[in-house]
């Protein structure tokens, strides 16, 4: 891999990871464009390029993931004392992560077939106009007034169960966790902040899966430059992502992404 092939794919992943428009679909079609259509001999840049949008997430909600940290453990311990009445609003949104993180175990089943609709552009491209479908809806559907601690169990599930299904290339995870929220509820800013904060357990646990693979594969040290420039650019990118969808949310509706997903779906269906 070329540092100017690593500079694009870092872009892509840190504007797509955030943006809702599929990290994994458009990933996928430009390691095709690119002939690294074999994803698993880039498991180690990939993985490092997911840490890089990590550290962005971090960069951006470091004030409310600060706040979660101490809240899970507290939460941990009244909830063990069957004190759960007596939860803070902190604490709360600490259970609704960790409720809303479970319904991922089911990745390990579908995690194969997600990887063989990865290698199919026109699958991705199809899945990628669902995508849209599912932001039109999310502007759509539901009372969009509840606060992140006020989501419930039922909502934290339901935002889960949409995460687990963004494991298919092509459609978002952000976008599929931030339709999730509206639909049981959450106001659109509240939605999104619930979405990246959730990003934190799903891609630390997706790497993590990885990891053996990467080790397996063997990790080129001479590429060391390669991965530095993709990881830059994914974290820049990822910031500057993260701040727009923010702003995005606090203004208009997510329709601009829906659309881009119809076009950019239709071109890969057709181009494929």
């Amino acid at each position: 891999m070329s540092i100017i092939e690593a500079l694009i794919c870092g872009i892509v992943q840190g504007l797509t990871e955030f943006l809702p428009v599929s990290s994994s679909g458009h990933l996928a079609i430009f390691h095709s464009l690119l002939g690294m259509s074999d994803i698993s001999n880039n498991v180690t840049f990939d993985i490092m390029l997911h840490l890089a949008t990590l550290c962005a997430v971090f960069c951006v909600y470091y004030e409310d993931i600060f706040k979660l940290i101490p809240a899970f453990f507290t939460m941990s311990g009244k909830f063990l004392r069957g004190r759960i009445k007596d939860f803070s609003p902190n604490e709360r949104l600490a259970a609704y992560i960790v409720l809303a993180t479970i319904p991922l175990a089911g990745a390990l089943i579908i995690s194969d077939a997600a990887e063989n609709v990865a290698s199919n552009v026109r699958a991705v491209g199809v899945i990628l106009i669902i995508n849209g479908v599912l932001l039109v809806l999310g502007d759509k559907v539901g009372k969009k007034n509840k606060t992140t601690d006020r989501l419930g169990v039922g909502g934290a599930l339901g935002v889960g169960t949409f995460q687990l299904a963004a494991v298919l290339p092509g459609l978002s995870r952000s976008g599929s966790t931030i339709t999730g929220g509206m639909m049981f509820g959450l106001g659109r800013e509240d939605a999104v902040k619930f979405s990246f904060i959730l990003s934190i357990p799903a891609i630390i646990g997706a790497n993590v899966k990885k990891v053996p693979q990467m080790f397996s594969s063997g990790v080129d040290r001479a590429s060391a430059a390669v991965y530095a420039v993709g990881m830059f650019s994914a974290a820049i990118t990822g910031f500057a992502a993260l701040k727009l969808i923010k702003y995005i949310a606090n203004k208009k509706s997510f329709g601009i992404f829906a659309y881009y997903c119809f076009a950019a779906g239709l071109a890969a269906v057709i181009f494929g």
